[in-house]
């Protein structure tokens, strides 16, 4: 029997867990997590969904605002474990529980690939053709430790992020309980630092969009639904889109044809076809409806 000592917040997070707790060779001595937020225009303080599930599996939840606080470290320590498993905690571990015993992260790249807090979202603003979980033992670096395991899986060239998300979370849960079962930390392999890249917290005015090329604001539409989402300058969100061309080029934003489903709209480079939008304070309709509704036409500026 394993005595883990788990660290996670998001969904992603709760499903390594829930592997975890249906594995009849591991103890979940204990459950960290981030305090509740409020959630929505009412500010509903709503906790992670790992904390839910810890509760309802009858697990200890503790969540520190700074897991670095010395009372917070000490109780950390006194917590009996053989092992911490962290999946997107959200929280630097200080040096001192790194030294308490093995820490092991679970990080959705192929590392040294996408240090940081957004590698699902990279790889699909990237292009890339693979993705996958890295377990590592943890250092003082943000996703600097060596590596354990890595697990590869393919990218479809019109995967969304919550397909990509789902699939990895599946393949996390895997390595996971392999990495606890057959762990050696003589065979972990040191990342190489020059071979490294870095992502950073998406925020909501990433999703702001000219068109400018058609391929980039396809990848960052795959990357960023459903949220920050895509927008215009004028507050109109891309709900759902297609990539049509990625060679001509042509005055940014030109409304090409128009069909019963679709609209193709023109960028500097390439076109896209836009089957859905919302225009501010409005529900999401068609892009046939919204012209309409605009009389905007073909030749015309989409607005």
């Amino acid at each position: 029997m394993t005595r883990v000592i788990f660290m996670g917040t998001p969904e992603y997070a709760a499903s390594i867990l829930d592997g975890l707790l249906r594995a009849d060779d591991v103890e979940i001595t204990a459950v960290y997590t981030q305090p509740d937020k409020p959630v929505g225009r009412k500010g509903i303080l709503t906790p992670p969904v790992v904390k839910v599930l810890a509760e309802e599996s009858g697990i200890r939840v503790i969540q520190p605002v700074r897991l670095r606080d010395e009372a917070v470290v000490n109780e950390v320590l006194s917590i009996p474990c053989d092992l911490i498993i962290v999946a997107a905690y959200g929280q630097i571990l200080p040096k001192t529980i790194l030294d308490y015993v093995p820490c092991i992260n679970l990080h959705a790249s192929i590392l040294p690939q996408y240090r940081g807090a957004s590698p699902i979202q990279q790889s699909l603003l990237n292009n890339d053709s693979q993705s996958g979980v890295t377990a590592m033992w943890m250092d003082e670096g943000l996703d600097t430790g060596a590596i354990i395991k890595i697990e590869t899986i393919a990218i479809d060239p019109d995967e969304m992020a919550s397909s990509l998300y789902e699939r990895l979370t599946k393949v996390a849960v895997g390595l996971t309980l392999d990495v606890i079962r057959n762990w050696d930390r003589k065979s972990a392999v040191a990342q190489n630092d020059e071979e490294a890249s870095h992502c950073k917290k998406i925020l909501k005015s990433d999703g702001l969009i000219e068109f400018a090329n058609a391929r980039e604001i396809y990848n960052r539409y795959r990357a960023f639904t459903p949220w920050p989402g895509i927008f215009t300058e004028s507050g109109l969100k891309i709900k759902e889109m297609r990539l049509e061309e990625e060679n001509s080029t042509g005055a940014a934003g030109v409304i090409l044809q128009i069909n019963k489903e679709s609209a193709t709209v023109q960028c500097q480079k390439g076109s896209l076809r836009i089957l859905k939008v919302q225009a501010p304070s409005k529900q999401e309709t068609s892009i046939v409806d919204y012209l309409n509704g605009k009389r905007i036409g073909c030749g015309y500026p989409l607005v």
